[in-house]
Order: structure tokens, then sequence, then C-alpha cells
């Protein structure tokens, strides 16, 4: 008989609620895979993207008419349990921590390429660790695209906008921790905790009669909230400063291309550059977010752990948004 396990599938493109458990087999490893026993999921946004199928771009490479992975989940912990062929930078039992492509992770067991997986250090744990794959390497990612900590700025000034999210968190403390003076925008729920992980300004732009923000005031502007118009963005950007595009929605079919290629006009022969970031995985990154998370120098905020049985709920919050931080679902 084949082992099973439980998984958390929706076989379309849809809304959370079309999420159900379902028994299918433990996976088994292919060459350069290890399978991973699931300890800790953490969620994304590219999660819900994938979920609905939004853009309609992204469907040629996760699948036209329904998800290739029906299993949500792109950031794990969890212990090895089986490795393939020609895998020998991991060993059964190791704990790791590894950001899978195209999702898998809802489930109590999941197929990872061991060239993704760090080992995750005894002092952190599996739900702390499970939050930094996507989210810290983004903001990792993104400060290095703006030249933050690299350029030798005495004390640059970076703006951060939309920083309460799981990229925003972590891009605050990063950029402290670099030695910037971090501006962010978040809502007021957040402003407490965004000054507590490092920044020496918060602003709700929602609720300012006219905009705080000094033009030409920074070395460096995080665009993660994305509705910032771009005029008004390069605008923020002192002479040779860099402002990244992180996140943001977009439109139904091409989703953030059109802005991106924006940006790319508008910084042609300019001083006040824009640039969009495509993070990507980068293990040798996430085993020094492990370290400073071990160290007690980086703090992952997660506003609420779910249970495994609870994982369709976990979704659903996803996919209603807003919430601060980060959501990660427990192992079954």
């Amino acid at each position: 008989m084949t082992e099973t396990m439980t998984a958390w599938r929706c076989e379309t493109y849809g809304p959370a609620a079309g999420t159900a458990p379902a028994e299918v087999p433990i996976p088994t490893p292919g060459r350069g895979e290890v399978v991973v026993r699931v300890r800790a999921t953490a969620l994304n946004a590219g999660d819900r993207h994938i979920m609905h199928g939004d853009p309609l771009l992204v469907r040629p490479v996760f699948g036209l008419r329904r998800p290739k992975q029906p299993v949500r989940g792109m950031d794990v912990a969890g212990t090895v349990t089986a490795v393939g062929a020609g895998v020998v930078s991991a060993e059964i039992d190791e704990e790791v921590v590894a950001e899978l492509p195209g999702g898998g992770g809802l489930a109590a067991f999941v197929a990872a390429p061991a060239s993704r997986l760090a080992p995750r250090p005894p002092g952190v744990a599996p739900a702390l660790a499970a939050s930094l794959p996507i989210a810290a390497g983004t903001a990792w990612q993104a400060l290095d695209l703006a030249g933050i900590g690299i350029d030798g700025d005495a004390k640059p000034r970076v703006l951060i906008l939309g920083a309460s999210g799981g990229v925003g968190t972590f891009a605050v403390q990063l950029a402290a921790l670099r030695g910037a003076e971090v501006w962010a925008t978040c809502g007021d729920r957040a402003a407490a905790l965004i000054s507590r992980l490092g920044a020496a300004r918060t602003f709700d732009l929602r609720r300012a009669r006219s905009s705080p923000l000094p033009e030409g005031g920074f070395h460096a502007v995080l665009d993660i909230a994305g509705g910032m118009p771009l005029q008004q963005l390069q605008r923020l950007l002192a002479p040779g400063g860099h402002a990244v595009l992180v996140g943001g929605e977009g439109g139904r079919v091409l989703g953030p291309i059109p802005r991106m290629l924006g940006a790319t006009v508008r910084s042609v022969g300019s001083h006040r550059r824009i640039r969009s970031l495509a993070a990507s995985a980068h293990p040798e990154i996430l085993r020094k977010l492990l370290a400073l998370v071990d160290e007690g120098l980086l703090v992952p905020v997660i506003e609420r752990e779910y249970p495994f049985a609870a994982a369709s709920e976990a979704l659903a919050q996803l996919e209603a948004g807003h919430t601060i931080g980060k959501i990660v679902v427990r192992g079954a």
C-alpha cells in the first residue's frame, strides 16, 4: 500500500473557500530533491495570486485552466525524511528551511529542491524560520538593489511605502540594521509596531491632507504598497537615489507589468532611477537571515498562527488582506 498524507488542495483557480483537505500519496524525492515533513508553512502574497490565477499573465507558468500545483504554501520549515539521488547537501533528520517553487507547503510532507534548502538553527522556531524565505528575502534583495548598505552613504534615509506587511516589517528592520534612517508608511494600527522595529518616523498617507514626505529627501524608496504615481515616487528621491518597485497589484491581465515598463521609461537619462525587483530564491541570503534571527537582531512579525486543520481559514485571512506581518500554518 502507498502511504498517504493530508494536503489542502484547490483544483481550480478561485477563492480560499474552494480549498479542502484531501488524502494523497506521500511524495518520493526525485533526483536533486528531498522530502520534508512540514513543521510550519508561511503564506505570502504570491500564494494569493496563484490561488486566483491573477494576473492572467502568470497562467502559462502556473497552469492555463487550473493550477499545476493545487497546494498553496511556498515557504516551509521542517525535517528531512528522504533524500533523492545526487543530493549530498542534506541528510535525513536534518532541520531545514526552504522556498518551494510554486507551492506545496500546506501538506504533511513536500518534495523540495535540495538546492533551495538552508539549515534551521536550533534556536529559531519553525514558525519563525518559515516566515523568512520570500518576505525577508525580498526585503534583503530590494535594499541591495537600492544600494542601501552597499553604496557607502554615512546614514542614508530610506522610505518604505507599505511597511506593515510581511516584506515591509522585514524591510524596516533590515534597513535599520544597515545603518539607514527609516521612514515608513502604514496604517495607525501598525504605527507603534513599525516604530519599535526601527522606523524613525511613520505616516498614514491616507489620513494626511498633504504629503508629509519631502521632495528630494530620500536616498532610496521601497514601494511595496504600489499605489504611488511614478512621477511622485521619482520626486521623492535625492539625485543619485533609487526607488525599487517591490509590489503592486496592477490590472487583471498584465498585473504590474505596465507600471514596471513606465518606470523603465521614466528612468532613462535620469539621476533618480526607478527599478523593478524580480526577487528569487537565494539560500545564501536565507542563511544570513536565519543567523540574524538566531542572534536576536531580526524579529519576524507573525500576526497569527493557525493549526493545520484550519489552513483554509489562514488562506481566507491572506485573501482578505491587511495582515500585519505574516500568517503561519503549523504542520500536520
